[in-house]
């Protein structure tokens, strides 16, 4: 007998899709209202004011067993996750970078094969290299340029997002969901600290529609879709959370098209439908199975 998708089930993937339909509207807001050529001081300024307010409100110390666990998950969520994201960008095409993104599921599912000994369905595969296929269609051109070290980093960074997902849902914390989001945002925006200071310029005076900017991508793209990030990683499979991911350059485009009027060739609505048939496919390859009914020979007829 097939399970299908509980209503609970359904509503936390519902809730997690909200973060990286939320991280799609960081790009045009990120490029409309925040001062250029200052990526890592963005990425400081998006986590670190965001962890500390949490941290502050919550007020929840993990065990001491656990601090060793966050420092881990901070920097592979956080802090070289982000460092990574950036070169990459600022080396990349957005497309090229989107695409190298976009092979997450398959990195879960590689973690818990070798790891957990937890075979991946078919279904889950396929449809995680159909949306790879997808995302190509949708975002590269054919002048798209391939620069080694923007490659580096978009797959480094994509390994690093793998790695977290997986190993946030195996090492869940003591702590409540606010609390362990808030301490990982703390320790990454520390470590991004040293980069922002070295790598990039001084922040110059800030305009009202920056700040807006700046608050919007802290408190939204990054306080609320973290803390729905990590609800839904300690809930649902990490291969359908990690799928998700593949919603937010998706939310990008849609957005570039509807507010800044950019084109949306055959091609590309054509990869836009492939990648969320993909994102679909694997949430009903993860979904949780109901138990075999158990008939013992006294209940048989």
């Amino acid at each position: 007998m097939r399970a299908t998708p509980s209503p609970q089930t359904l509503s936390d993937t519902l809730l997690t899709a909200l973060a990286p339909a939320v991280w799609g509207t960081t790009y045009i807001v990120t490029t409309a209202f925040l001062p250029a050529g200052l990526p890592f001081t963005a990425a400081l300024l998006r986590t670190l004011p965001a962890g500390l307010l949490l941290t502050l409100l919550i007020r929840r110390w993990p065990r001491r067993a656990m601090w060793g666990r966050l420092a881990v998950l901070s920097a592979l969520n956080i802090g070289c996750f982000q460092a990574l994201l950036f070169i990459a960008a600022y080396r990349l095409p957005g497309g090229v970078a989107a695409v190298m993104g976009a092979i997450q599921p398959l990195l879960v599912m590689a973690l818990a094969w070798a790891l957990e000994r937890r075979r991946p369905a078919g279904l889950a595969i396929a449809a995680s290299v159909l949306g790879i296929a997808g995302m190509a269609a949708l975002l590269l051109s054919p002048g798209a340029a391939w620069d080694r070290l923007g490659v580096a980093a978009a797959l480094g960074g994509a390994a690093c997002m793998a790695a977290g997902t997986f190993l946030a849902r195996r090492w869940q914390a003591d702590v409540p969901v606010l609390a362990f989001t808030g301490w990982q945002l703390l320790a990454g925006g520390l470590m991004l600290a040293p980069a922002a200071w070295l790598a990039d310029p001084a922040l110059p005076p800030l305009g009202p529609s920056q700040l807006l900017g700046y608050a919007y991508i802290g408190l939204v793209g990054t306080l609320l879709a973290y803390a729905l990030w990590f609800r839904g990683i300690a809930r649902l499979s990490p291969v359908a959370v990690s799928s998700l991911g593949l919603l937010s350059p998706l939310v990008a485009v849609l957005l570039g098209w509807a507010l800044l009027g950019q084109a949306m060739t055959g091609w590309s609505l054509a990869g836009l439908l492939t990648v969320l048939a993909s994102v679909l496919a694997v949430q009903w390859a993860s979904r949780p199975r109901a138990p075999a009914p158990n008939f013992s020979p006294s209940t048989q007829p």
